[in-house]
């Protein structure tokens, strides 16, 4: 009709709804720098300092918002007795690839430094997020992993992450390519907006035709179906042999291989850092291989994971655990997993 563009309109119908103020929390909007945040903090009492998590919404860098989370968020300060700060980062395509990733990471210092003024243990800080915003917390943990002039994370919590863009073909991305709410040829259109605005090339990527042999090589000891258990392979899933590859695309998206933005490509070094983590997948995900993948580094560098797998969850059902009416038990049983994690660190 002309009244706006479908960007903005698909935005304000994930805006999500105002929820009543909730007796149990105090909230309030402030700014970490230039980066929009909103914080919860638990009213009753409290021994002492309380653990904190910083939180980054999913929707592929493109859409949601703080607004969006706010009731996943209440539930977490609420159910966890920590202090939660959601940030509202910049989205995509009007600010591209590290808009997002900085933000993040901007916010999350600001966070450590200042954590006492919101009666947060700086010693006991999460990184959290789901989707895109899992990714972001994978990203951001790893740039803070080797600081030494900050306090050490006590955890990271990423919640069916994306954190790889070299393979659109894996067995997850084969068996749920069309099972909501994200589909496999949006999962790719998403990360190029996210890289660089422009989504021409999307059919490339999802065939594989914009990383190099040697590049895909050099990798596959990470980005593999070889590291996915046989179990996850049953349902459909066949070998896929990567179209020819494609300079000119490569040149498009060469920042696609960097590990601010595809955190399954960190070196070891880096990985074996990392704080304690809870990963949670998805069965019916095309996102669900990401978090096995990392799972795997994790381990295989020493690092604690506690792993929670949905065998009747799919991508968003935790936002969906209460919207609008529509409760979904995967969702519930997701969320509580989380606040279970958190409350045994």
């Amino acid at each position: 009709m002309g009244v706006c563009s479908k960007l903005a309109f698909t935005r304000y119908v994930r805006s999500g709804r105002k929820p009543k103020p909730d007796p149990r929390l105090w909230q309030g909007d402030a700014r970490f720098g230039r980066v929009p945040v909103r914080v919860y903090r638990p009213c009753g009492p409290s021994a002492g300092l309380r653990p904190g998590a910083i939180f980054f919404h999913g929707g592929g860098w493109v859409y949601c918002s703080i607004d969006s989370y706010e009731t996943i968020c209440r539930y977490i300060a609420r159910e966890s007795g920590l202090v939660v700060v959601s940030v509202g980062y910049r989205l995509a395509p009007e600010h591209k690839y590290p808009a997002a990733y900085e933000d993040c990471l901007n916010a999350t210092i600001h966070f450590m430094n200042n954590a006492e003024y919101y009666g947060v243990d700086p010693a006991r800080i999460i990184t959290c997020g789901d989707s895109a915003g899992g990714n972001l917390a994978a990203a951001v943990s790893q740039t803070l992993a080797g600081r030494s002039d900050l306090p050490k994370l006590r955890a990271q919590i990423l919640i069916y992450p994306g954190l790889q863009v070299l393979d659109f073909n894996l067995p997850s991305y084969q068996q749920n390519r069309g099972v909501p709410l994200l589909f496999r040829e949006r999962a790719a259109f998403f990360a190029l907006q996210y890289l660089n605005g422009d989504a021409s090339n999307v059919e490339e990527v999802l065939e594989g035709s914009h990383i190099p042999p040697d590049m895909r090589l050099k990798y596959r000891k990470w980005v593999s179906p070889d590291n996915i258990p046989e179990k996850f392979k049953v349902r459909g899933y066949k070998p896929h042999k990567p179209h020819e590859f494609k300079a000119e695309v490569y040149e498009t998206v060469k920042r696609f291989c960097e590990p601010n933005l595809c955190p399954l490509l960190a070196e070891d070094a880096v990985v074996h850092q990392l704080p304690e983590s809870f990963i949670l997948t998805c069965e019916y995900d095309v996102l669900r291989d990401d978090g096995l993948l990392y799972k795997k580094r994790l381990e295989d560098n020493g690092v604690p994971v506690t792993w929670y797998h949905l065998e009747d969850g799919f991508h968003g059902v935790i936002s969906l655990f209460d919207y609008y009416g529509f409760r979904f038990s995967a969702g519930k049983r997701g969320l509580d997993s989380v606040v279970k994690f958190i409350k045994g660190l």
